[in-house]
């Protein structure tokens, strides 16, 4: 298995063997989280699906996978399986990530991604993180239940969904339409494009969307962190 990892967490390790898309060579628990019922679970599920594990002191576990936050769990198995955008757009919403360099930002709205039905993802090649462990622990594993695709940069993402017939929604403070007027007519079709809390959705997309939104907004702090405007917006234009 080449250029296996080190994917950590309770719910990643869950969402990993219910997904079946990696291979898991073998995953190892914390001897510290024995009496923890969620980690003894998991030992159930490695016995039954004939999966290796083995009971590690807690620093060894850190070592592993360079993080605090593995909540006695750490998962070693083959890397993420993107997906070629060219054979995606078969899903009525897509979601584009532009902009968002925070792992925890990223993970967080792949979380409200899954959730909501937005289970094609678009992340370029550049400037925001690919479904690295930290991106799959901050988004409890949802990762391995979408589609996602990290093969072009934000604008050719743009031209390819317009030609598979998607309109183009940037969410964006200064945006002219509000997102409960989108949400009350949105097409059939939508991209939704999110952008980073420092430099925002990039020029071009703002020029070539059909729709620039802004969430409207009563309260006297100036803007949203990126995964809960993310999450409200695709709330909102979830196809139901």
């Amino acid at each position: 298995m080449s250029e296996a990892e080190f994917v950590y967490g309770i719910n990643p390790a869950f969402e990993l063997m219910k997904a079946k898309r990696r291979e898991i060579t073998r995953i190892f628990l914390s001897e510290s989280a024995k009496k923890n019922p969620r980690v003894a679970r998991i030992e159930e599920l490695c016995k039954k699906r004939q999966i290796p594990y083995e009971w590690k002191e807690k620093g060894q576990l850190i070592q592993m996978c360079d993080s605090r936050d593995n909540q006695g769990v750490v998962v070693y198995c083959s890397p993420y399986p993107y997906a070629p955008s060219r054979e995606m757009g078969q899903t009525s919403r897509i979601l584009l990530l532009d902009n968002l360099e925070d792992p925890q930002n990223v993970g967080a709205i792949l979380r409200s991604a899954e959730i909501f039905g937005f289970s094609e993802v678009f992340l370029p090649l550049k400037g925001t993180p690919g479904v690295y462990p930290s991106v799959v622990k901050a988004s409890a594993g949802a990762t391995e239940h979408l589609t996602i695709a990290q093969d072009r940069n934000a604008n050719q993402y743009l031209k390819l969904a317009k030609e598979r017939g998607y309109q183009i929604a940037a969410l964006d403070g200064a945006g002219k339409v509000e997102l409960d007027e989108l949400a009350a007519n949105a097409p059939e079709k939508l991209m939704l494009v999110i952008g980073g809390e420092d430099k925002g959705v990039g020029q071009f997309i703002l020029n070539e969307a059909d729709y620039v939104v802004r969430l409207p907004q009563k309260g006297r702090v100036n803007s949203l962190n990126a995964s809960v405007a993310a999450g409200v917006a695709m709330y909102a234009l979830r196809n139901a």
